[in-house]
């Protein structure tokens, strides 16, 4: 399993840039990381990934611990043809409790324990026999002194009588323990009996193997006397015989941990097996191997809170974040890797990392770092621009050659695009939550060349952040629609204080409101918002 690197929630280009980008680095320092993402990729992020040619990372759902993440046990496994007593013979010499039994294709069938093995000796049927002669050569070191027959199934019987008392009973299905009787032996052969076994390791005459070879009549000679095999010959059984079917409780690999500690909870099984989605058998876990959970790996990018990251993270392993933003609410119980910069880009801090290892990017993993900084510094209008970040951009397009300005614009067009996209896919296409000194804030922002489009619906946008606030119980439910061309945004908001709009961006509190030179949620949205808020208490 490799190491998860991914960014936040609603992912932008820079979330997604910079998880791919680093995991390119990380693999080149020969760590097994995989680029993720955590939601839906927008336009445009589509666009850039499409123009550079740069596979779409995996989608995580969560990063909850799951049963293929356990420290399992890898055991043996048998088919149903074994017979009963290598089964044991191999449990006994492998300190095993736990069978599996599966077919050809590895998938599971059953499973035996000791237990089952023991109640088979109690309760099993002494009377019937159904193996293979293979087994019953090889468990009872028997050789084979007529026919040629695979497989065996009959009633069993150990014949101590004389010849005459045992006149009509002898049938095909049956199968005989006898010592060097040849009387009973000779009748056997006759009444066409399946299975003649002779204990003893007794000789017999040629003349008896011959009836038995014309009449097709199997018979085996054991070195063992009569009582001893007649004690175990039982065992020479199929496993299968035995093995439980029923009321088996089998985990998925992608079975979530808590669901698995529920479950063992509820039950006394010691064992329990692990299989996939095609039943395939992986091998057992038990109350131990929970306790000694493994953790899924991740190192996150773009993002440093909670609120922001994937589901299940909490239950994760982090091992270093790489981010831009203010510090957030995450916190681990041992020391990690954590890279803060004031940069207006996560794709800068990772090309940073490229020249500390001096790693050059490839042409596609050049084009994502640049057209990161580019989108999140909306190409250098942001007050969150460096200088740091128009070097990485310059140092970036000498691999890549590109007409900047175009290029630039063509992002700016594929992204903000909001033809054919609802209400709510534009609200949540880059949404974030926020606990500003106790108020539950929440801010979505959208860039776009098409204002119309947006204020076309200004009503239907309304009802909407309405609705979301009420839902989320947001203090501030805030839309910022940013004007890349006018360098600044226009507000749609629901706000339990009327003040709160007028004091943060010192502009009438009017639904659709355009606040000059505002473009950045991170470092001026969010601030004078958490300004405003300590100014009204």
């Amino acid at each position: 399993m490799g190491i998860f690197i991914f960014g936040h929630r609603n992912p932008d280009t820079d979330s997604v840039a910079s998880a791919i980008a680093l995991s390119h680095l990380k693999q080149q320092l020969n760590y097994p990381t995989i680029p993720c993402v955590i939601g839906n990729i927008n336009k445009e992020t589509s666009y850039i990934l499409d123009f550079f040619k740069v596979p779409y990372p995996m989608l995580l759902n969560d990063v909850k611990s799951q049963v293929k993440d356990l420290h399992h046990d890898v055991v043996l496994h048998i088919p149903p043809s074994t017979s009963i007593l290598n089964a044991y013979k191999l449990m006994e010499s492998n300190k095993l409790e736990t069978l599996a039994v599966v077919d050809e294709d590895n998938k599971l069938l059953g499973i035996v324990s000791m237990k089952d093995i023991a109640m088979g000796l109690i309760r099993g049927n002494f009377d019937e026999l159904n193996t293979s002669y293979t087994n019953l050569v090889n468990d009872l070191n028997g050789t084979i002194l007529a026919g040629n027959a695979t497989e065996i199934e009959g009633k069993l019987s150990v014949i101590a009588y004389y010849y005459k008392s045992i006149e009509g009973i002898l049938n095909e299905n049956d199968i005989i323990i006898v010592g060097d009787r040849y009387d009973i032996i000779e009748y056997a052969i006759q009444s066409r009996v399946k299975l003649i076994i002779i204990t003893g390791g007794k000789q017999i005459p040629d003349k008896y193997i011959h009836q038995a070879t014309e009449n097709n009549v199997t018979i085996i000679s054991v070195p063992y006397d009569t009582y001893y095999l007649s004690k175990v010959i039982t065992q020479c059984n199929y496993i299968s015989t035995i093995m439980r079917t029923k009321n088996i409780i089998t985990f998925n690999t992608s079975d979530y941990l808590d669901d698995v500690k529920e479950a063992m909870g509820n039950t006394h099984f010691r064992n329990y097996p692990i299989v996939d989605d095609t039943n395939m058998f992986i091998g057992f876990i038990n109350r131990k191997h929970i306790m000694n959970s493994g953790k899924k790996q991740v190192i996150l990018v773009d993002h440093n809170e909670y609120a922001q990251s994937v589901e299940g993270l909490k239950e994760a392993e982090i091992l270093e974040i790489i981010d831009h933003h203010k510090l957030g609410d995450i916190a681990t119980s041992i020391p990690i890797h954590f890279r803060n910069s004031p940069v207006g880009s996560t794709c800068t801090i990772v090309y940073q990392m490229y020249c500390e290892n001096q790693i050059e990017p490839p042409f596609p993993v050049a084009g994502l770092l640049l057209s990161g900084i580019i989108s999140d510094t909306l190409y250098f209008k942001s007050p969150t621009t460096t200088l740091i970040d128009k070097k990485a951009v310059e140092n970036l397009n000498k691999i890549l050659k590109l007409d900047l300005d175009k290029f630039a614009m063509e992002i700016f067009k594929a992204g903000t695009s909001l033809e054919g996209q609802s209400i709510k896919d534009i609200f949540y296409k880059d949404f974030k939550e926020f606990n500003l000194d106790g108020y539950k804030v929440g801010v979505s922002q959208v860039f776009t060349l098409d204002i119309d489009d947006v204020f076309n619906r200004k009503d239907a946008f309304i009802n909407f952040i309405e609705e979301t606030s009420t839902d989320f119980n947001h203090d501030l439910t805030l839309l910022v629609i940013t004007d890349i061309l006018k360098e600044g945004s226009y507000l749609l908001f629901k706000s339990k204080n009327q003040h709160l709009i007028s004091t943060a961006f010192l502009v009438d509190t009017y639904q659709g409101v355009f606040v000059e030179g505002i473009v950045s949620r991170k470092k001026q949205v969010v601030p004078q918002i958490l300004d405003a808020i300590n100014l009204l208490k």
